[in-house]
């Protein structure tokens, strides 16, 4: 029989677009003893969860809590819960995951209508406001910070014009929750999708959502809608509801999180404790500081990268505040330089993808991981290899910027 060695990952300092590095506060509550999903402590967690979570998305809505999935999962969620088959949908696109939900809303049967913008740019929002009055879609999906094009997207007074037209919003704000502030219910935002593996620090597998009494009641009218009678099968007529996924199906879900605690599926036990302290540690930072913590060593990477020599990429007045885009200078190779940091120093960055690929590199500065010597540590190693390939750069002078940044706090 063949022996397997215990389990041993090496640390890393990752600084991409996500996942990041785990609190190790979060890490402690993973490993704590599990309860059953219904026994009154675990629900009573539950609760707290429901609580916290609402703090942190700025919103006083009944629902919000936990997709079990990847973040994906509470995308997929809310449009297969909200949309119908015809539906006209709206998807502004200016990144990769746009195209995601614009794949999604045609899995869902939808009349999608796209618009575009360059990568490394975003929408002013009256344009998309246009587009709103001229399509009257039933439900606009849209990307809050694009972590592809490293660009964010100003979402004020899109939501005024929806709820005048009586359209849903529904927002992917998977890569700003908990780095950048998401003002749910002051932008009038009608659903919001974010991601535990990102800004707040906790491992991939859950998708924290919120959504409003306007979304609820069109999640309820769809089951009314679509509730039917077995046949010749259905030996007790039962009513049944024909929605596309059953795990996915957000009034199902609902009535899991509420007092009824009725029967959906057995819950992530661990990962809610992690989603838990994650929620915990961020509110006890204080929302306000954190997403300055954010800011601060933001500027700290970039104004060393720019020290360095490198570009960076896409219009700075919209730029993502947790992903610093560099591009990758002529005759350097971008995967051999990705490589030596990660064997040499143990330091992750990303590529890109699409028209970006091998063009771009992608450094993140979010949650954990978004600290002072990690953003010391990532421009020197990034320094030393370029050095290696060749690459013009001034020794120390992108870690001398980054700590003017941080002297002149």
């Amino acid at each position: 029989m063949r022996r397997y060695e215990d389990l041993a990952p090496s640390q890393r300092c990752i600084m991409t677009p996500g996942p990041v590095e785990v609190d190790p506060r979060v890490l402690r509550a993973l490993s704590m003893p599990v309860l059953g999903q219904f026994d009154p402590e675990f629900t009573g967690i539950m609760n707290e969860t429901m609580g916290m979570l609402r703090e942190l998305f700025a919103t006083g809505n009944r629902w919000a809590y936990p997709v079990d999935g990847t973040s994906r999962s509470g995308l997929e969620a809310a449009m297969i819960s909200l949309i119908r088959p015809g539906d006209r949908v709206l998807v502004p696109i200016y990144g990769r995951f746009g195209h995601l939900l614009h794949e999604i809303a045609e899995r869902c049967g939808a009349e999608v209508s796209v618009m575009h913008r360059p990568w490394g740019t975003v929408f002013d929002p009256e344009e998309i406001i246009a587009e709103i009055r001229r399509v009257r879609p039933q439900l606009v999906a849209m990307v809050h910070g694009e972590t592809s094009t490293g660009r964010m997207q100003p979402l004020e007074g899109i939501g005024e014009v929806c709820r005048e037209l009586d359209a849903l919003l529904v927002v992917d704000a998977v890569a700003t929750i908990g780095g950048v502030p998401v003002k749910t219910d002051e932008w009038k935002l009608d659903v919001v999708i974010g991601g535990t593996q990102k800004c707040l620090s906790v491992p991939s597998g859950m998708s924290p959502l919120t959504y409003n009494e306007r979304a609820e009641a069109r999640i309820l009218a769809r089951k009314r809608v679509e509730r039917g009678i077995r046949s010749d099968d259905d030996a007790f007529g039962e009513d049944i509801v024909y929605v596309r996924s059953n795990y996915f199906d957000l009034g199902m879900l609902q009535d899991y999180w509420s007092e009824k605690r009725l029967n959906h599926h057995t819950e992530m036990t661990s990962m809610l404790y992690g989603l838990r302290e994650g929620l915990r540690l961020a509110l006890e930072e204080g929302l306000e500081a954190r997403y300055a913590r954010h800011r601060l060593h933001e500027r700290a990477l970039a104004e060393g990268l720019e020290a360095m020599g490198l570009r960076l990429y896409g219009d700075p007045a919209c730029k993502l505040p947790v992903v610093a885009c560099a591009e990758i200078p002529e005759g350097v190779d971008g995967e051999a330089v990705r490589s030596m940091l990660l064997d040499r120093f143990g330091v992750e960055i990303a590529s890109s993808f699409g028209p970006l690929k091998g063009r771009i590199w992608r450094i993140g500065t979010m949650g954990y991981s978004c600290r002072e010597n990690n953003v010391l540590r990532v421009l020197g190693a990034l320094e030393a290899a370029l050095l290696r390939q060749g690459f013009a750069a001034s020794p120390g002078a992108a870690v001398q910027a980054a700590l003017d940044v941080y002297e002149r706090v």
